[in-house]
């Protein structure tokens, strides 16, 4: 057994003063201010023990894009723990369905092994083909397509049609957590009742939806919206859109990314005030710049980007995902946003946890999984835990963990 010890436990009942979290076979033991007998110690005190970072959307990191094939989901899987990350989805942009097929292949293999000094895969997040070409963004152009009749061929002169992607889903059911589409688009809402009876979170995003056409989405079991108030037109009093849409829809949890780029802060803490922190997942966006210095380029699918101080671009300057990081994210929620950090765990760990169907992780409770963050006062990652085993380690003042724990 291994003890976190003397530090401030982030539970769901609240924040326990000079606690400690004990660790065995990989969960949660116990949660209490006095010692367990025979554990190994890890102290804590000072610090912060909160759930492991789950981010729904990210698409890369450290130079490494999760489209580029071989070993790349593996590569940011093991990237991801130094920033608190201890579940994921990896997140793809608009491809060929080859393409889209490799990568589900990957993503099915590694949430089938959770590697060492890795974080988990929990599925994939499909920003999908099923997009509208005028909300793109930094989504290739040539990939989009509409949804697919019935009966729809899969190619039609040489082209990959919509009946392909979805023919790609189809192969890697398991494997395919959240597909984000535009509901507007032609044959969406019989495409969003599909994939929802097929157990996959639908996500609306990238779209021109009106109001009214989001609000049907809904009906036909939308439950997810991609990047709040980004890449759908802005919200009006007397057009509230998309964005109006999901807001005024309790059982819609929103993504919002927390970069201080992409979304204002204030507009975060009223995107929290309308939902709650149940119904906003905090993402970071993260492409593969995320983690390298300025002025460096990187891949996001077909795409380069170039990577600035506070964010990633295309070369014409379209923003192109983020360089953020969910510790970042964390300190931004509370800092910038007004959070306090029992909320800020909501929407970064417990909220997502429970959008990518694994509401037993994202909480401190007895039983769960012991995947645990260990931040200092300056909310700055000490070490990250996944199963019960330490999977990074600063290396700084309170980062040192007895030999019995590192066995």
């Amino acid at each position: 057994m291994v003890r976190l010890g003397g530090g401030r436990v982030v539970t769901p009942g609240g924040v326990l003063e000079g606690h400690a979290v004990a660790v065995a076979g990989g969960h949660i033991a116990e949660i209490a201010a006095t010692p367990a007998a025979g554990a190994a110690e890890v102290d804590c005190a000072g610090c912060w023990i909160v759930p492991g970072f789950v981010d729904v959307h990210v698409h890369g990191a450290r130079g490494v894009d999760v489209l580029a094939g071989g070993d790349a989901v593996a590569r940011v899987a093991a990237a991801l723990p130094a920033f608190g990350v201890t579940s994921f989805l990896p997140t793809s942009v608009a491809c060929a369905p080859d393409t889209l097929a490799a990568f589900l292949g990957s993503v099915t293999a590694e949430a089938a092994a959770l590697r060492p000094r890795s974080a988990r895969v929990l599925g994939a997040h499909l920003e999908s083909n099923f997009i509208s070409p005028d909300y793109k963004g930094a989504q290739p152009a040539r990939c989009l397509r509409l949804p697919p009749a019935p009966g729809e061929p899969l190619a039609v002169d040489g082209e990959f049609t919509g009946a392909a992607i979805l023919a790609a889903i189809d192969a890697h059911r398991d494997g395919v957590r959240i597909v984000t589409l535009a509901p507007e688009l032609p044959g969406a809402l019989h495409l969003v009742a599909r994939l929802a009876a097929s157990g996959h979170r639908v996500s609306l995003g990238h779209s021109g939806a009106t109001f009214e056409q989001g609000m049907a989405a809904v009906a036909a079991g939308a439950r997810h919206a991609t990047h709040l108030f980004n890449r759908m037109p802005p919200l009006s009093h007397r057009s509230p859109g998309l964005a109006g849409a999901v807001l005024a829809s309790p059982e819609v949890v929103c993504e919002v990314v927390v970069d201080g780029v992409h979304v204002h802060p204030a507009m975060v803490a009223v995107a929290v005030r309308a939902k709650g922190p149940g119904g906003v997942a905090a993402i970071t966006d993260g492409t593969a710049g995320a983690g390298l210095p300025v002025g460096a380029t990187a891949a996001l699918g077909e795409h380069v980007i170039h990577v600035r101080a506070d964010r990633a671009e295309l070369a014409d300057g379209t923003l192109a995902g983020s360089v953020a990081t969910m510790d970042g994210v964390f300190r931004r929620l509370v800092h910038d946003v007004g959070l306090t950090v029992a909320e800020a765990v909501r929407l970064t760990a417990t909220t997502p946890a429970g959008a990518a169907h694994r509401p037993d992780l994202g909480r401190i409770v007895t039983g769960a999984p012991a995947d645990l963050v260990v931040l200092g006062p300056d909310f700055t990652v000490r070490h990250t835990w996944v199963a019960g085993r330490p999977v990074w380690n600063s290396g700084g003042a309170g980062a040192v963990f007895p030999a019995e724990v590192l066995a």
